[in-house]
């Protein structure tokens, strides 16, 4: 191929190929991250069949998990140890049934899933960040930041969300309770991104101010 044709190319055609290529690295790294995640299934499901030989003994989980380690970890390396196979095994019990654990998922976040004992507080979690396509340190901080509690706090009016320990750590605030609504304004916007990201789904940054016209509003005029 001479230099002039290559010259030539279509650019919508390498960038076709090249999107290709990318979404194939892609899903194969979402393929290994999934097969990660069906092997510490299996493994937690191993485990607590084993142990259920031993259930008489009371100290049996603890000695199972010591000794499989001492054994794997020589070979396989410290993401084999004792810790790690503690979470194998409630993963397993959390997620007793195959299908329900999601290929969306990486070992990671499910780290950070397995750690949350309300059921509903997890499948919350669990679906926001599939939903949003968080990332495992973008799902640990909207865990750290309680997101799922202020949801639930319908009841609190802007002034007490707002004051919110939590979200005032997020902007840089001390608390304080007289804060002037410039001060608020700037640091929302300085933090932005991330402000809307702690408050989850719904908004959108229009203008650093703007008036919104109601329908009892557009009647009067």
């Amino acid at each position: 191929m001479t230099k002039k044709s290559v010259e030539t190319i279509n650019k919508s055609f390498v960038l076709d190929i090249r999107g290709i290529i990318e979404q194939s690295r892609r899903n194969a790294v979402r393929s290994v991250d999934f097969c990660r995640v069906q092997m510490y299934w299996n493994i937690g499901r191993r485990i607590q069949v084993e142990e259920q030989k031993g259930k008489k003994r009371a100290d049996y989980g603890s000695f199972l998990l010591k000794n499989l380690s001492k054994e794997l970890e020589p070979e396989y390396g410290s993401g084999f140890s004792v810790r790690q196979l503690e979470m194998c095994r409630r993963f397993y019990t959390l997620y007793p049934i195959a299908n329900a654990v999601r290929s969306q998922l990486n070992w990671t976040q499910y780290r950070g899933l397995i750690k949350i004992d309300d059921p509903e507080k997890r499948e919350y979690y669990e679906l926001e960040t599939i939903n949003n396509a968080w990332t495992s340190r973008e799902l640990e901080r909207q865990i750290h930041s309680q997101l799922y509690e202020r949801l639930l706090m319908s009841s609190d009016t802007p002034q007490e969300v707002i004051k919110d320990p939590m979200v005032l750590e997020f902007l840089g605030l001390e608390r304080n309770p007289e804060y002037y609504e410039r001060d608020l304004e700037t640091a929302i916007i300085n933090h932005l991104q991330r402000f809307l990201l702690e408050l989850g789904n719904g908004f959108a940054f229009i203008a650093r101010q703007r008036r919104i016209l109601l329908e009892d509003d557009l009647a009067r005029r």
